[in-house]
């Protein structure tokens, strides 16, 4: 239970920045910079990434996971020990470097289901849906876990839990975004 609860204190402050994209979404914030990553272009007569992956959702993602650990450092317990002698703004700056990362690992995700033409949101048909699934709810850890290496070991044990952690969160914020019309689907 140890290891839940240091993935859950290293990767819960990145879901402040999922839930402020959200909010930018429903509100427009940063609208000038809600523009395609891919800015159209094609791989195999296939978008990139498609228009649902943005220069806003990377910035609001990375100053959202910004604020977020930097009021997990307010309460030192709720952080991972590794972060305990960096200053708030520190602790700002590697959340930004997380939210960053994070929203640049879902390019993969997207890169592959653009080819393979599954939609966007779309968990694929097949035996690929179930793997599409999963991969939409976790592939931010893959850069996430490039940042936090440097502090935390990515053991099997903590990647794992940093699975089930992340996987249970995102059905709940999911689920609330759709309610609240911030997300398409509750998926």
């Amino acid at each position: 239970m140890h290891e839940l609860t240091l993935v859950a204190s290293l990767f819960g402050p990145l879901f402040v920045g999922l839930i402020f994209h959200g909010f930018c979404i429903k509100f427009g914030w940063l609208h000038s910079v809600a523009v395609p990553i891919d800015r159209g272009s094609l791989l195999r007569g296939r978008a990139l990434f498609g228009a649902n992956k943005t220069f806003r959702g990377v910035l609001a993602v990375a100053l959202g996971s910004a604020g977020g650990y930097a009021l997990q450092s307010a309460v030192p317990e709720l952080q991972p020990s590794a972060f305990h002698g960096l200053p708030t703004l520190g602790v700002a700056a590697l959340g930004f470097a997380f939210g960053t990362a994070a929203m640049l690992s879902e390019l993969l995700n997207s890169l592959l289901k653009r080819q393979l033409d599954i939609a966007p949101g779309a968990p694929g048909r097949g035996p690929a849906a179930g793997f599409f699934y999963l991969f939409d709810q976790v592939d931010f850890l893959l850069g996430a876990w490039l940042v936090a290496w440097p502090w935390v070991s990515p053991t099997l044990a903590r990647v794992l839990w940093s699975v089930v952690f992340v996987v249970a969160i995102h059905q709940v914020i999911s689920g609330l975004g759709a309610l609240l019309g911030m997300r398409a689907s509750a998926r």
